[in-house]
């Protein structure tokens, strides 16, 4: 099931195509115009203006998103396309740095979940573990021999 949001933004990927030169709108496979015809919303009333950037206008990043991968796929030209796909890793890679980085890996962070009564958040932090001292130590052996016996 497709939500409405895709809904929304496959219609004004239709209303941007209909201003694509007909050389670069036959390169899209009919498949996928067939997506986005068959998930379009009937009720948006977008109207795209060929004079502004889409950045102007009132397109929702769903539909930016499309149109780049239109874009990549389908109308670029090699040195473009690696370009553009060595952006695409190096902001992966960033990214995964950013997640997996072991310094942050086990930073206070909250974690929400969602069960019946609603979302509840927990707070996750490190754990200071402290090395006893030689008293401690001793008083614990001593007191695992009287448990023995």
């Amino acid at each position: 099931m497709v939500t409405t949001e895709y809904k929304i933004a496959y219609s004004e990927v239709l209303e941007i195509l209909k201003y694509v030169s007909k050389e670069d709108f036959n390169k899209i496979p009919l498949n996928m115009l067939e997506i986005f015809k068959t998930n379009a919303s009937s009720k948006n009333d977008f109207v795209y203006n060929p004079t502004k950037t889409l950045q102007e206008q009132n397109v929702s990043e769903i539909a930016r998103t499309i149109i780049a991968i239109l874009f990549r796929n389908y109308w670029a030209t090699s040195e473009q396309k690696e370009k553009i796909l060595s952006v695409q890793n190096n902001e992966r890679e960033r990214i995964k740095k950013e997640k997996y980085n072991p310094d942050n890996l086990f930073r206070n962070r909250t974690i929400t979940q969602y069960s019946q009564e609603g979302y509840q958040t927990e707070q996750t932090a490190i754990v200071e573990y402290k090395e006893k001292n030689f008293l401690q130590k001793l008083f614990d052996k001593i007191k695992h021999l009287f448990k023995r016996i």
